[in-house]
């Protein structure tokens, strides 16, 4: 199950349904159970540079983290991969920047997050260009169109 928190300021702007979407299309791409359990929560700038600064000890906003976890669920008899943290206003901006909508960034972001829950990694050349190849692979079948990928 994929559980959706978006922030009260945002929630006119970006629908559920569609992170769901995004999210069970990452599941779905990768082979990971279907019952997986995840969340993906949209907030501000601050919050994200709270956590940020408080998990990663780097004091600035950022467009996604991802928390992952290993736990089992067992009132859904399922894993629990993790949360995925999305700014809305980071988002915005990026997508202004590549010339894209804000709901492709954050389709974008979602995918990009929980592919590090399910152990994708970008650090160094061989995760980058897998990680690359899954997320445009995932974005093509949403039919998400995203100009730039991030880096």
């Amino acid at each position: 199950m994929i559980h959706i928190v978006i922030e009260k300021a945002y929630e006119n702007l970006v629908r559920a349904e569609t992170l769901e979407k995004a999210g069970t299309a990452v599941i779905t791409h990768q082979g990971a159970d279907p019952n997986t359990d995840l969340s993906i929560v949209i907030d501000s700038d601050e919050k994200l540079q709270t956590l940020n600064r408080d998990f990663l000890g780097i004091d600035a906003p950022t467009d996604v983290l991802s928390f992952p976890s290993d736990e089992f669920d067992p009132d859904e008899q399922a894993v629990y991969i993790g949360d995925v943290i999305i700014s809305f206003q980071r988002a915005e901006v990026q997508a202004k920047n590549a010339g894209h909508p804000v709901i492709n960034e954050i389709q974008l972001l979602v995918v990009h997050g929980i592919l590090h829950l399910l152990g994708h990694d970008h650090a160094d050349s061989t995760g980058k260009t897998r990680m690359w190849a899954a997320q445009a692979e995932i974005l093509d079948q949403l039919g998400v169109q995203i100009k730039q990928l991030p880096e």
